[in-house]
């Protein structure tokens, strides 16, 4: 794999962190600003509404921009939005930031995306794209509970202003790893490209890829309570993280590696045993051990399917390269947005 995809990885785990962390920070968010922790739970909602909309509108700004350009515009504006928000002290101005981070988020994704898919020959698509994506499992497994630690001891804002010294190596690898004549970009009509959507099988997968991630955040926004339900301590909820990231980036790794060759399965075999584990969390979970051990099943179940969701919206998108990107970030973020809405 080129060096150039980790190097984007490694902006995607900051990105990733942030997107993630407020699973272990919603209760100190909620008890600072003095609102509930359902209201604060739409600093999530926000934030993947964010992602949502701003795939395809962050993208078609970008297509007129070379890649590196614009992956590190937007890896700037995402640090000065954390910055923002570890200072305010309006909650209505932390919910903003969280949804201009995401527009960020949503343009650098988007762009991502389908730079990596292009760096590789298009059977290796799905092992490039697994490289992308565990920048977000890394981060489940070093960033979010390391996040969640740092806000447990100094305080939530320290953890955003975390999240933004990170964006700083992060710009550095995107200005290093994407070289200057990798930024001539094919410019091509846009209604060619949104036609792709008309697709029966584009259509499909980016409907299981919004039922998935919809279950998923929906359960993974709230962890942190259901970990303390179970008689557990706020501090195990760092653990529960880990092993939800441990599980990710297995899962990510597997799907990386079959998404080319064995789609179907992954997706049969992994995608109903993740949605009905994360609907029966609160019952199957009682047990602190029992609980523990499914945070993990359900992170290696949610992100294989995942990833191979985002190869095959890239693969029945062929007819879209520069829009292709902001399709799957946009099917996992109405998930996201929606999911936790219905928990």
């Amino acid at each position: 794999m080129p060096f150039s995809l980790y190097l984007l990885a490694l902006a995607v785990f900051a990105m990733g962190t942030s997107e993630f962390m407020l699973a272990g920070l919603l209760p100190s968010i909620a008890a600072a600003f003095g609102v509930p922790v359902a209201t604060a739970g739409l600093l999530t909602s926000a934030f993947a509404a964010g992602m949502a909309v701003g795939a395809p509108l962050m993208a078609v700004l970008a297509r007129r921009w070379p890649p590196r350009r614009s992956l590190f515009g937007f890896v700037l504006v995402f640090l000065v939005a954390h910055v923002v928000g570890a200072l305010t002290t309006s909650f209505a101005v932390l919910l903003a930031s969280r949804v201009v981070a995401a527009l960020a988020n949503a343009g650098f994704l988007a762009v991502a995306l389908t730079t990596a898919a292009a760096l590789v020959p298009p059977g290796r698509r799905g092992r490039a794209l697994a490289v992308l994506l565990s920048g977000t499992t890394v981060a489940t497994i070093a960033g979010v509970p390391g996040g969640s630690l740092l806000g447990t001891a100094f305080g939530w804002r320290a953890t955003f202003l975390a999240v933004a010294v990170l964006c700083v190596p992060a710009a550095i690898g995107v200005l290093q790893g994407i070289p200057a004549r990798r930024e001539h970009l094919v410019m091509s009509a846009l209604r060619p490209e949104f036609a792709e959507l008309l697709k029966p099988r584009l259509v499909l997968v980016v409907v299981l890829a919004v039922v998935v991630n919809a279950v998923t955040f929906g359960r993974f926004t709230f962890l942190a309570p259901v970990v303390t339900n179970t008689g557990l301590s706020e501090w195990w909820v760092p653990v529960a993280l880990v092993l939800f990231g441990i599980g990710s980036f297995a899962g990510v790794t597997a799907g990386g590696r079959l998404a080319d060759s064995s789609p179907l399965p992954v997706v049969a075999f992994g995608g109903p045993p993740a949605v009905v584990g994360w609907l029966c969390l609160d019952v199957l979970g009682r047990e602190p051990i029992t609980l523990l051990a499914l945070v993990f099943v359900l992170g290696a179940a949610s992100f294989a399917v995942g990833s191979t969701l985002i190869a095959r919206v890239l693969h029945h998108a062929a007819g879209a390269p520069t829009m292709a990107g902001s399709y799957a970030t946009a099917a996992f973020n109405v998930g996201a947005a929606i999911g936790p809405l219905l928990f």
